[in-house]
């Protein structure tokens, strides 16, 4: 598996930015003989890091090249910084953009794979998990599928959080999500992303999702999935023992890539 490292100008955030790609570019015969993913071209999955992460995450934390060469996968992995991968007013604050448009064109381009819904893909974990779900929400024409791991259902409870928190004040929330008191009511909420789709007959990404049993997220995963079951997405949910860690997400990895490609 070939991996990249890239740094180039993004015009959604006005600066140089990295992402790490793997492809299967230099499979060998052994590895796609008898393999069905080889009958068919390669496909995009876009994978997000969490809070306080950044662009090599999933490559040093997880068996994510393996896998790509596995199931013929491009894999771009972009660095969020810390922005709920949302778009804020300051300049340089666009990641929502970033994610969804500018950076899926830009390796589209890059491998010159297809544009097709059904053939790109999102996913992530934690503020990822969120980001992969709020863009795939956000650009349903673009993203067939999302895999939420562990995803940081926080939306609706800002308002409530403590001013002092040292990891994540409420002035950091401010900055990404507006106002507090009134972040609920807008598209960084899935449940008003969910009207507009409804609203505006699209059809919404099929998600699946995960949340360990004694990670700290669990009850805001389990209310997320009953959201997206309400307003009748398609959503495979799988809870098991596990924190929020890398044991857990990686022990989720390859049975959503399966998702992906319907495979039992």
């Amino acid at each position: 598996m070939s991996l990249f490292h890239i740094n180039y100008f993004s015009q959604s955030l006005a600066k140089l930015t990295e992402i790490y790609i793997v492809a299967p570019d230099d499979v060998n015969e052994l590895m796609t003989k008898d393999n069905p993913a080889y009958d068919r071209p390669a496909k995009l999955l876009i994978l997000l890091h969490g809070y306080s992460g950044n662009a090599a995450d999933w490559v040093t934390g997880s068996p994510i090249r393996e896998m790509a060469g596995k199931y013929n996968l491009v894999v771009a992995m972009p660095s969020g910084d810390n922005s709920f991968y949302l778009n804020a007013k300051h300049t340089g604050g666009k990641y929502q953009t970033y994610i969804g448009e500018e950076l899926v064109s830009y390796v589209r381009k890059l491998f010159n794979l297809s544009d097709k819904r059904e053939d790109t893909f999102i996913g992530g974990f934690s503020m990822g998990g969120f980001g992969a779900l709020h863009t795939g929400l956000e650009y349903p024409e673009t993203f067939s599928r999302v895999i939420a791991l562990s995803s940081a259902n926080i939306v609706e409870g800002l308002a409530m959080m403590p001013d002092d928190n040292p990891i994540a004040n409420k002035d950091y929330y401010r900055l990404w999500f507006g106002d507090l008191e009134e972040a609920a009511k807008t598209h960084a909420n899935p449940r008003v992303q969910l009207e507009a789709i409804k609203a505006e007959g699209k059809i919404a990404p099929a998600v699946w999702m995960a949340c360990g049993t004694e990670d700290f997220g669990y009850e805001g995963n389990k209310a997320l999935r009953d959201l997206l079951k309400e307003n009748d997405i398609d959503v495979t949910y799988h809870e098991g023992p596990g924190e929020h860690n890398w044991t857990f997400w990686n022990s989720c990895l390859e049975p959503s890539l399966k998702w992906l490609f319907g495979i039992e």
